[in-house]
């Protein structure tokens, strides 16, 4: 057996479990102790400070320059008594990470020793260097400065001896270079329509804000495999490798029993986690071999955001020490399922009341309908943003394949709503309606019932499925900030939202009474949005035929559905709610499409490497071995005995030599395609060229390493397989 794959195999059998220090301590007495919330806010924070950080929590306030340096002295107290010794603004800049650049809290003395320090100016705002950061043409690359400013409304925490303070990062110009600048502007313009149609039910509602339930999945791979897989190391995912036997048909390991070891890992990061407030609450084995998901409860959305990215940072570390690399990837393997990170979005008022939950009467009920409609019409109308704002090179090869939604934007209701969506559009005439139409249809919106909660179904098949009080946003992609698509539904609803309100007090103003003025205009949303309702096998052909009669848009294509960002009726959108200016918004699809087109060259040249330099001397020496047993043959054989049973033999090495071949000239016409990508002038025209040219000869090049796998010996073959990598935890 090679060398490589013999050591990661001896090294996974000789792991033992890392001893995992279990506490009896109650979840209660621990939750949040390494973040500063409202109560350290009490116990460190003088009184006219601690108000200040409430109103701009809850307000949107500015927070005075005076008041800001008892709040940093307050803040880097309790800091220094949780163990800090530096801050960092903590932001998340536009390649999908986040980022950070550590300071220590001492400043030199004149008598030469030092003094622990952190005052107001330094907690507001920092100047990092952002000159390698993603900018999308926002600056010049000689124009270094970047600003992060204090997000007062996500809370600072300690991780690693570190005050990380979580900000929003512009450039020099003020232009947004990050996923929490729009999303938080995005926030406060769907906050200002919802709050606006809410009021037509009940003046009391001052605030709505968007919630988010994340649903993470991931793989889990023993490092020692992991790091004998180059392709694996450098790109997420595996370039190569043929199915096992024996991968996710049986179904039995989802929901099944957790390993030991992964159970290990489980406690570790979600004692962390749980230790800087993230609500993480549910685990389980997913479908597809050593494939897992965790899941918090809902929260505000912008806190949401920061906690996913803050636990996928978290995972990793505590992976490494239990001897584990984890992927995030949407298709780390091929013919099983990949991994998304479903986005569970819904609309709650400062009264206590979820807007997309059905209530006991009518007017309830007929509130709960016009979120869910205006819900269905914004995806109808910004079904292409929606998808531009999920897809990926990692994504690309997830939607639609084994039990991942497609990329047709398409909505499940389930039956209860969709047989009151037709009572609406069926009942309500263009004309005023009758007292008893009236009755008759409050009566029918009055039946809407509460355990509507429990029975709706939940269509796996759907890329955004009502189920209960929320939507599910199934089609995000594991690896994927989930503020980009949550920036997006929420200004296609913000927009849908105001649409909705002007249209009713149109009609208020032509004199028709409130009620009915609504059901006119849920009436016609209902009209022209039901084709993007579906209910059945979103896997299916029919479906697809079925969408095409429709209207409805199906974009396979990364590079394709991204123009969507530059649209007209987009741009206008987000510049008329001051989320994204023209700008910001070109310069997230140069990004976008700069980072898919530098996806698919790295992992072309990943590839062809391993092809070249592993796979094919392989094969080679493999084949070295049979000439050399055929040659054996004919000494000792007569002829006709040497015809007979050296059969197997030679068809084995002609099945080879074609495939050495075959992989030996795609790789070649790969590079060969690669350069004349790369000799292109814009970023658009390389990135369609190496969508369309280059990305082929992945699979191509694929298809006959994997048929290699099936014939040369086990033990020459260098790289773990399938079968080990999926199997072993």
């Amino acid at each position: 057996m090679p060398k490589i794959r013999f050591q990661a195999m001896n090294d996974l059998l000789n792991r033992s479990r890392i001893p995992v220090k279990l506490t009896s301590v109650k979840t209660s007495e621990y939750f949040g102790i390494n973040v500063f919330n409202k109560s350290k806010m009490q116990s460190y924070l003088s009184q006219e400070a601690y108000e200040e950080v409430i109103n701009s929590i809850d307000g949107g306030k500015k927070i005075d320059r005076r008041v800001a340096n008892q709040i940093a002295l307050g803040m880097k107290a309790w800091a220094i008594d949780r163990g800090a010794t530096h801050y960092t603004h903590w932001f998340q800049p536009l390649n999908g990470a986040t980022a950070e650049k550590h300071d220590a809290f001492f400043e030199p003395t004149e008598n030469g020793g030092v003094m622990e320090n952190f005052h107001g100016e330094l907690l507001v705002q920092q100047e990092p260097d952002a000159s390698s950061f993603p900018n999308g043409g926002i600056r010049n690359t000689f124009e270094a400065r970047g600003y992060t400013a204090w997000d007062p409304s996500s809370p600072a925490f300690v991780i690693d001896h570190t005050l990380c303070i979580p900000t929003i990062f512009v450039a020099y110009t003020g232009e947004a270079l990050d996923f929490k600048t729009p999303l938080l502007k995005s926030a406060a313009a769907l906050d200002k329509a919802a709050t606006k149609v809410c009021n037509l039910f009940n003046k009391e509602v001052k605030k709505v804000y968007a919630t988010l339930g994340w649903e993470q999945e991931y793989f889990l791979i023993d490092e020692a495999l992991y790091y004998a897989r180059p392709d694996l190391v450098l790109s997420g995912r595996t370039l190569m490798g043929h199915p096992s036997a024996k991968n996710q048909q049986l179904e039995d390991h989802y929901f099944g029993s957790i390993p030991g070891r992964v159970s290990d890992f489980m406690y570790d990061f979600e004692h962390e986690a749980l230790k800087l407030g993230i609500p993480v609450k549910t685990r389980h084995n997913e479908v597809a071999p050593n494939q897992f998901e965790c899941a918090p409860v809902f929260e505000e959305i912008n806190l949401a955001v920061d906690h996913n990215q803050l636990i996928m940072a978290v995972m990793e570390k505590i992976a490494i020490k239990h001897k584990f690399r984890i992927l995030y990837h949407e298709k780390p393997f091929a013919g099983i399922n990949g991994s998304g990170k479903h986005n569970n979005w819904s609309l709650a008022t400062d009264t206590g009341i979820n807007l997309l939950s059905p209530g006991k009467n009518p007017k309830s009920n007929l509130r709960f309908l016009t979120f869910v409609i205006n819900t269905l019409k914004a995806v109808h109308d910004n079904a292409d943003l929606l998808r531009a704002s999920i897809l990926t090179a990692g994504n690309e090869h997830r939607l639609g394949a084994n039990e991942a939604p497609p990329s047709i934007i398409s909505v499940f209701l389930g039956s209860r709503i969709n047989a009151m969506l037709d009572i609406i559009e069926n009942s309500v005439s263009e004309k005023k309606m009758t007292p008893d139409k009236k009755t008759e249809l409050k009566m029918d919106i009055g039946r809407i019932p509460e355990i509507l909660l429990d029975n709706t179904d939940r269509n796996r098949t759907s890329p955004f499925a009502f189920t209960g009080n929320r939507f599910e946003f199934r089609a995000v992609g594991s690896a994927t900030n989930c503020a980009s698509p949550m920036v997006a539904l929420n200004t296609a609803m913000a927009n849908q939202l105001e649409k909705f309100d002007t249209e009713v007090q149109s009609h208020i103003a032509k004199g028709i009474k409130r009620d009915e003025a609504i059901f006119q205009v849920l009436k016609k949303s209902i009209k022209e949005s039901k084709n993007t309702i579906f209910e059945g096998n979103g896997y299916s052909d029919e479906w697809i035929d079925e969408a095409k009669r429709k209207g409805l848009t199906n974009i396979n294509d990364t590079p394709t559905a991204l123009a969507a960002f530059i649209s007209k009726k987009n741009l206008e959108m987000f510049s008329r709610l001051g989320v994204l200016s023209q700008r910001e918004m070109e310069a997230r699809y140069e990004i976008r499409m700069e980072t898919y087109k530098k996806k698919i060259q790295i992992e072309s040249r990943i590839l062809g490497d391993l092809a070249i330099n592993h796979i094919i001397p392989t094969a080679i020496k493999y084949q070295n071995t049979l000439i050399t047993n055929v040659k054996g043959m004919r000494d000792l054989l007569n002829t006709g005995e040497f015809n007979r049973q050296a059969g197997l033999q030679l068809e084995t090495l002609k099945k080879i030599s074609t495939h050495i071949s075959n992989i030996n000239e795609k790789v070649q016409l790969m590079t060969d395609a690669r350069k004349e990508a790369n000799a292109l002038k814009s970023i658009y025209e390389q990135t369609f060229f190496y969508s369309e040219k280059v990305k082929p000869y992945l699979n191509d090049i694929r298809r006959h390493i994997d048929k290699l796998e099936l014939i040369v010996d086990d033990e020459l073959w260098t790289m773990p397989k399938y079968r080990e990598m999926l199997f072993i935890s």
